[in-house]
């Protein structure tokens, strides 16, 4: 963005003292936006010229002050100079204020952002998840690269941050970035916290945000059908490593587990439940809330098949999962060679254990919502999306329970 800088030297007439002369200043204006100062001297207001902001003739107060005003002025130009070799934010405020050697008040976006990660990333394990540190550095380097773009600096002064920057930012990571909606909003909320911080602690005046509301678009999450998941179990591959991606994505199927919490399940996490079977008991890695999950024959089994493996790493993971990003590409290879047309990512297994092996047989939504690790019931209802099928076997149940098998008819009322 192209920066628009001027500045002059100016008196207030009408504000002359009693011996007739004046305070003068200067005024900077970047882009439209200005700031002001006294250079803390004064003037004869009737030696003043306009034009060229000087003193008029040759008198040595003449030439004192107007030596005086070219020092200035060469200041002001490397000040700005200065700011545009760094690639820096330029304003008229920023200007005025490294002048005046104020510069230390100013605070950097990209810097806080920076400054909030390092903490987060101490935090890590105690109050954050490690997928949340993530969040936030992805977050962080899209506003850079957005700054870069649009901006064409290597960071922002917090104070320039608007509702048009905001609104900025959104098109961008839809546009440039390609994100879907709700990926864009989270990004948005991840850098409205960055906001907030500079917000609590007086670095900025007002919060830009005050009328940005976040709104989340409803998805249909997808899961897989009975026959879907009986075909993932029946396929035999002679590849390791998508039988072993298979097995764990099964695995997560009949427990429920998100990726971060079957990567770290461990044999201390198998335990014997009050009803004499085995419970899987573990704390999620992103809400850290507990989990409790009765295990299945499935699962069961596939821990029993990995069994040599559990033993190798000293019995510190159950399972052999590769990493997330492996995995969700031989899921898709996987998809195609079992014939699903869906598309398979990971956290599919946690919808297809909410819905298929759960809600659709019976479990009643608070049951799923604990074995989940859900802090609000309402989050397992948005997550859980009930079968057409399950609503068509409950309302044949309530009609044989009600004894409705026939339609009365008006003439039979009357």
């Amino acid at each position: 963005m192209k920066n628009l800088f001027s500045f002059i030297f100016y008196i207030k007439r009408s504000k002359a003292d009693s011996n007739g002369k004046a305070n003068i200043y200067l005024r900077i204006t970047v882009n439209g936006k200005r700031a002001e100062l006294s250079i803390s001297r004064k003037v004869d207001v009737y030696k003043w010229i306009s034009s060229s902001g000087k003193m008029k003739g040759n008198s040595i107060e003449a030439q004192q002050l107007n030596r005086y005003i070219d020092s200035i002025t060469n200041k002001i130009y490397k000040i700005h100079q200065k700011l545009v070799d760094e690639n820096e934010t330029i304003s008229a405020i920023r200007i005025r204020d490294i002048y005046n050697g104020k510069e230390e008040n100013h605070k950097m976006l990209l810097k806080i952002f920076e400054d909030h990660n390092i903490q987060v990333e101490k935090l890590v394990g105690k109050d954050f998840a490690p997928g949340t540190l993530e969040r936030y550095k992805t977050a962080k380097k899209h506003l850079k690269a957005f700054i870069k773009l649009e901006y064409r600096l290597n960071d922002i002064n917090i104070k320039e941050v608007n509702h048009k920057f905001i609104n900025g930012f959104e098109y961008y990571l839809k546009t440039v970035r390609n994100c879907s909606h709700n990926t864009a909003i989270k990004y948005i909320t991840n850098f409205k916290k960055i906001i907030r911080i500079a917000y609590a602690n007086d670095w900025i005046s007002k919060d830009p945000f005050f009328n940005w509301k976040a709104r989340l678009k409803t998805v249909d999450r997808e899961f897989l059908s009975k026959e879907e998941i009986q075909k993932l179990i029946e396929k035999e591959f002679s590849i390791k490593r998508l039988e072993q991606v298979k097995d764990v994505f099964v695995f997560c199927c009949f427990t429920g587990l998100a990726y971060a919490d079957v990567k770290k399940l461990s044999k201390n996490d198998i335990v014997i439940g009050i009803d004499g079977d085995k419970w899987i008991k573990t704390k999620r890695t992103k809400t850290n809330t507990r989990s409790n999950i009765p295990l299945l024959k499935t699962p069961e089994a596939i821990i029993e098949k990995y069994n040599e493996y559990s033993n190798l790493v000293n019995g510190e993971y159950l399972l052999p999962v590769l990493s997330n990003q492996k995995t969700n590409a031989y899921l898709k290879e996987i998809a195609d060679l079992c014939e699903i047309n869906k598309n398979l990512t990971f956290h599919l297994a946690r919808h297809t254990f909410a819905t298929t092996i759960t809600l659709s047989n019976g479990v009643p939504i608070e049951s799923v919502s604990k074995m989940l690790g859900h802090k609000s019931l309402k989050t397992t209802q948005h997550y859980a999306k009930i079968l057409d099928r399950k609503v068509s076997e409950d309302m044949l149940l309530l009609r044989k329970k009600l004894n409705i098998n026939k339609i009365i008819s008006l003439k039979e009322v009357d």
